[in-house]
């Protein structure tokens, strides 16, 4: 039985919205357990008003935690002032052994702290960084890091590159993920000197003797490349991953509310619009948001799984079921095997 320790008392939706989440999460795979941490008032009535069938209450259980960390609360406050928070409450299950993997759409600067304070990075890596999938042209590319390192030396950037791949295997069964280093141009005397270091790194890294820790690297990529589904793996920095992830998120939402006002237009846009709703559904399916949530904080002592703050129902259902394959997929163990001895 895989347990999941899920904090549901600190996403922008509310309680409700994710114990919903989990409850989806839990009747699509039978065998997980999940450990819903916060209040017991909230939790509690709302499986009861749910009537929950018995097949699947036994294996939901409710861990009591009466503080929440709050998306204005800072790192250190999260951490020293709301030691009984459901977001601390719900590492700590993984780091006592009582749960193998924890979500939460919380804080991600706290959640960040919180996950390196308690568990602690693996021995032998320096950061863990945020990774998560994208949809590109061919199915997605998974790009760290995604905020939690805004800043990244070239040794930290070819650890990230090493732990990508081994995401993108484990999790997302990608047999031999393709590595790109994000840059400004793929001409080799382009980039700053971090990147072109990296670079270097990287390039080592596709010859390396220890086939945990070999990439099938393809030199330096672009912006568009992210989209292009030449590369399973873009590696960047936490500051350059984060201006690039909300971009995405502000582009797609321009066209979507373009689309709409153009097909609101006028009585023929609207009958267009008619017309071509299936295929704007399809399209529109295929990019939904809930479908890539869940992002992974690599490379720490447990899998820990950042939801999208305002995450629905489905998509907190996606993201437990992201913790749950990264636990049966052994992913801490093969990222410790893959850089506990790397220099």
């Amino acid at each position: 039985m895989t347990v999941i320790a899920v904090d549901v008392m600190s996403g922008e939706r509310g309680a409700l919205e994710c114990i919903r989440g989990a409850l989806l999460a839990a009747a699509a795979e039978p065998d997980l357990r999940l450990l819903l941490v916060g209040d017991p008032a909230v939790i509690d009535p709302e499986l009861a008003r749910l009537q929950v069938a018995t097949s699947l209450r036994t294996r939901i259980d409710t861990v009591a935690a009466h503080e929440v960390v709050h998306m204005t609360d800072s790192p250190r406050e999260a951490i020293r002032r709301k030691k009984n928070s459901s977001m601390r409450i719900a590492v700590d299950l993984v780091h006592e052994g009582r749960a193998s993997g924890v979500v939460s759409a919380g804080n991600t600067g706290a959640l960040t702290a919180i996950a390196h304070f308690v568990l602690k990075c693996l021995p032998g890596i320096e950061r863990a960084p945020i990774m998560s999938a994208i949809p590109n042209a061919r199915g997605v590319t998974h790009m760290l890091d995604l905020g939690a390192n805004t800043r990244a030396t070239p040794p930290q950037l070819a650890q990230f590159a090493v732990m990508g791949r081994i995401v993108a295997r484990d999790v997302h069964g990608i047999a031999a993920p393709r590595v790109g280093l994000l840059n400004i141009g793929v001409e080799e005397t382009k980039g700053h000197e971090l990147v072109q270091e990296a670079h270097l790194m990287l390039r080592a890294l596709a010859n390396d003797t220890d086939p945990e820790r070999r990439i099938d690297y393809l030199g330096f990529v672009e912006g568009h490349d992210i989209f292009t589904g030449e590369v399973d793996v873009v590696v960047t920095d936490g500051f350059t991953g984060n201006v690039a992830l909300k971009t995405m998120e502000g582009v797609a939402a321009l066209i979507g509310a373009r689309l709409r006002a153009e097909f609101h237009a006028s009585l023929p846009s609207r009958l267009a619009g008619l017309v071509a709703r299936p295929v704007l559904r399809r399209v529109s399916d295929t990019l939904d948001p809930r479908r890539y949530n869940g992002a992974v904080m690599v490379g720490l002592g447990g899998v820990v799984v950042k939801s999208h703050g305002s995450a629905d129902q489905v998509s907190l259902a996606r993201a437990i079921a992201i913790a749950a394959t990264a636990v049966r997929g052994e992913l801490v163990a093969h990222v410790g095997q893959a850089l506990g001895s790397a220099p």
